[in-house]
């Protein structure tokens, strides 16, 4: 009993003692690491991970177009969509899957499901398709919440004009967009510059860094320098009603004979866009930006330097009142505006009318001239 009483002693003596030993060397080692450069070790190479961003793109691309689906109906028209939740569950825009119960759905890897639309608005370009086939996957991860902001860099995903597959990235260059493409109105919608066309409706926009869905690609331009995103956190409790109480009798929506031409926005409302978006960097300071939507003649005429010089001390610009026309192959834009500009140290409300003439070079659209003149007292109250 006593020889086991010491064999204990010694023991907890030498556990003890371990234990001291490597608190000591760990609290003597953990400073010198900590000072060292950083390593990450992968695989048997033990080789650095360059933070390149690279990889990550791809891996956000992989992972996010294995839950990217093409939506098909019997009349051959044609969408996007993407894995929602894991019931199957896939959104699309409500044009896409108008006036249909029954749609097919194809994978990234070919695979053909059956799916049933148990959500649809009439008013809000959104739909819900259920596909049992797709039950138990897990989908992409949602920004619930989160609105995306002018500069966030994005990933557009769908399948534009029928190429499944397809990723095309740009920014968030635009918020708070409302427009309406009959039967639809679209409210605080995000412009990207994403490239989109016909058959991305209902694909998702992704946050390039997050790899979260922040919107569903809804609307573009056929030249594909504008692009329209709703959302997600806008239709979301939406998607959940369905979701959870899929709609019993589906709405009618008149899309028109021809369908939804969503890329016939004409060249008009583009013309405007690219004048507001001008502004819109003047506003943020990115005079690059804004000088990189000048033609090159006009570019040629003013240096970048000069250009910005002449907008350094403007604070701030509004749109009070923006027409434009057709004028021949280009269209002529005409802004009212009030900006707020720093003169002589002091902080200045001047009004000023200016005509643009916008028209495409090199198939992108462009602000080819401008001509303003400052309005004075009653003009600017008229």
């Amino acid at each position: 009993m006593k020889g086991k009483w010491i064999v204990s002693i010694v023991t907890s003596v030498i556990i003890w003692g371990a234990g001291i030993f490597a608190f000591l060397t760990i609290q003597d080692s953990i400073p010198q690491k900590l000072t060292a450069s950083s390593q990450l070790i992968v695989n048997e190479g033990s080789k650095k991970k360059e933070d390149s961003g690279k990889r990550e793109l791809k891996e956000i691309i992989y992972d996010s177009q294995k839950l990217v689906v093409k939506v098909e109906l019997d009349d051959g028209s044609i969408g996007s969509g993407f894995l929602y939740n894991n019931k199957g569950d896939v959104i699309t825009n409500a044009h896409v899957a108008a006036n249909a119960t029954n749609v097919r759905i194809t994978t990234a890897d070919s695979k053909g499901y059956e799916g049933t639309v148990i959500g649809i608005s009439g008013e809000t370009d959104i739909a819900l398709i259920r596909v049992p086939g797709l039950a138990g996957i897990e989908p992409l991860p949602i920004a619930k919440e989160r609105k995306a902001e002018i500069g966030d860099e994005v990933l557009a995903l769908g399948t534009p004009l029928g190429f499944q597959n397809t990723v095309t990235t740009g920014i968030i260059s635009g918020v708070n967009r409302d427009l309406d493409i009959e039967p639809f109105h679209y409210e605080d919608v995000y412009q990207i510059s994403a490239p989109i066309a016909r058959g991305n409706s209902g694909g998702p926009l992704i946050d390039r860094k997050t790899g979260e869905v922040i919107g569903i690609n809804s609307a573009g331009i056929i030249e594909g320098v504008i692009g329209f995103s709703i959302p997600i956190s806008s239709i979301i409790a939406m998607i959940e009603e369905w979701s959870e109480s899929p709609m019993v009798e589906l709405p009618s929506i008149d899309l028109g004979i021809e369908g939804m031409a969503i890329e016939e926005i004409s060249d008009e409302d583009i013309a405007g866009y690219v004048v507001t978006y001008f502004y819109e960097s003047i506003n943020y300071g990115d005079y690059l930006t804004a000088y990189a939507a000048l033609g090159s003649n006009w570019q040629t005429e003013t240096s970048y330097e000069d250009f910005r010089t002449g907008y350094i001390n403007t604070l701030a610009v509004q749109i009070d009142e923006l027409t434009a026309t057709q004028t021949g192959k280009n269209m002529t834009v005409t802004v009212l505006i009030t900006a707020d500009e720093r003169v002589n140290g002091e902080i200045v409300q001047q009004s000023y009318r200016v005509d643009y003439e916008v028209g495409y070079e090199n198939d992108q659209l462009k602000i080819l001239s401008g001509q303003g003149e400052k309005l004075a007292d009653d003009e600017q109250e008229d």
